[in-house]
């Protein structure tokens, strides 16, 4: 895997274009013509100065894009995905923590799982689910380790020994959030971890869409399992739909923010996912592929059965368990049963969320 010295330019040019390409996403918003300019356009299009210009594209400047502890691979490479020449401005460079693992994960079948920051303790689970589900079926699952949902399918693939991309809008060498630093670490260690921007570039604002772009390019299908209405995973999914890949979303209630975005896609002719083999359905036909079924609870006494059954209702705290007259103590003893059994986990604010 190599990059050429010009696809290497290009990934420096932007790096020291980053501030301009903020003030024009604040501007203007989505960023996908500008990718697609030559050198000199792009220069031309966002820098007014005549001097700052030719400085821009000074070949002096070239050493910044060279990748420090990083493989590269470039749209002249063998080792490029193929997935990503669809795009309209595809990244000139990539550079990843391993580039034999990325060509070998970028020839398999690709489902991008995206969505809240923010996300609620219901969709942090589905995520996680969907992302174990599908790497146990053999399916990568592309990301941006982002909080919440995107954070959440990448650990699901980790546990399931599976495989798992994860996009970054900084370098590939530099973990963001900070928070997931040791999430960053296993993704380098067993998957990819990927950017079309040099070693040590720190994320700035319009790197996130233009991260967004190579997430939709990646994947065959793309899952969006809680967004809001102004989402950056809606434009993910518009990406995925401009290339003509299939798009698929989580139901949310009616009632909450977080699920218009999802809510939205469905309406407008998104796929349903109700579990992974929906997923599953889109990504191979129908039935060609299964997904392992989850437990039912049948192992369970009566007594855990009930409150399990209470918890996938919505009933999802020891006081609504309980009720007024309730033994919450046996309450309180069930849930502690079926965490340890591996069919809840208890969330933020005392809230049981259902596993699959």
């Amino acid at each position: 895997m190599r990059a050429c010295d010009a696809c290497l330019r290009r990934a420096g040019l932007l790096a020291r274009l980053a501030g301009h390409l903020d003030h024009l996403h604040a501007k203007r918003g989505m960023l996908d013509e500008v990718f697609a300019l030559s050198d000199e356009d792009l220069v031309a299009a966002l820098v007014p100065s005549r001097r700052e210009r030719r400085r821009m594209l000074s070949p002096e400047r070239e050493e910044a894009s060279r990748p420090a502890g990083l493989a590269a691979t470039c749209r002249h490479d063998g080792g490029y995905p193929a997935a990503l020449r669809d795009l309209r401005g595809p990244p000139a460079a990539l550079f990843t923590s391993s580039g034999e693992r990325l060509v070998a994960l970028c020839a398999e079948p690709a489902v991008a799982i995206v969505g809240a920051r923010r996300a609620s303790a219901y969709g942090v689970e589905v995520a996680r689910s969907l992302g174990r589900s599908l790497a146990a079926a053999g399916v990568t699952v592309v990301s941006g380790m982002a909080l919440g949902v995107d954070s959440a399918a990448h650990t699901g693939a980790l546990e399931a020994g599976g495989r798992t991309v994860a996009v970054l809008a900084g370098g590939a060498d530099v973990p963001y959030p900070a928070s997931k630093r040791s999430l960053h670490r296993e993704i380098a260690g067993r998957g990819a971890v990927v950017s079309e921007m040099p070693s040590g570039f720190p994320p700035r604002r319009w790197a996130f869409p233009a991260r967004n772009r190579i997430i939709a390019g990646l994947a065959a299908v793309t899952v969006v399992v809680e967004a809001a209405e102004r989402s950056g995973a809606l434009i993910t999914a518009r990406v995925a739909r401009d290339l003509g890949r299939d798009v698929a979303a989580v139901p949310g209630r009616i009632t909450s923010p977080l699920a218009a975005g999802a809510n939205a896609l469905l309406r407008d002719g998104a796929h349903l996912v109700d579990g992974p083999q929906a997923v599953l359905d889109v990504l191979f036909g129908v039935g060609v592929r299964q997904a392992e079924p989850a437990r039912d609870g049948r192992d369970l006494a009566p007594r855990l059965r009930e409150v399990l059954a209470a918890v996938r209702e919505g009933r999802d705290t020891v006081g609504a368990l309980a009720g007024p007259d309730g033994n919450a103590t046996a309450v309180v003893t069930a849930l502690s049963e079926l965490e340890l059994a591996g069919y809840v986990r208890r969330g933020a604010g005392g809230v049981y969320v259902p596993l699959s």
